[in-house]
């Protein structure tokens, strides 16, 4: 079955760094578009960054030149390196994937900027 694990969330000084990891399996992963989401206290997900099979990413505005998404095929893996982070990225981030017309989510991962 399709399965989607995230990890590497934290806590983490403003301007700081930290790299989100997610590990994919029960799908050929190389087919499908990868997707970073993070939702807000009583807000709906929102797309952070999304890669294409083609390599190719997209940002948000709020994270360009901030945020860099990457996959590795060979290894199912989509990962997102945030750094200059700042409070509001403070979330739970989502790695997503739109396998059999349907978007599948993992677990999340919580990312805390605080001082």
């Amino acid at each position: 079955q399709v399965q989607l694990v995230e990890s590497g969330g934290g806590l983490v000084q403003p301007g700081g760094s930290l790299r989100l990891s997610c590990a994919a399996s029960g799908f050929t992963f190389s087919r499908y578009i990868m997707k970073w989401y993070r939702q807000f206290p009583g807000k709906e997900r929102e797309l952070v960054a999304q890669i294409t099979t083609g390599d190719t990413p997209t940002y948000a505005d709020s994270v360009k030149g901030r945020f860099t998404i990457s996959r590795d095929n060979s290894k199912m893996m989509v990962y997102l390196q945030m750094n200059s982070l700042k409070p509001e990225d403070t979330a739970v981030y989502y790695c997503g994937a739109p396998v059999g017309g349907i978007m599948r989510w993992g677990q999340g991962t919580q990312v805390t900027v605080s001082a």
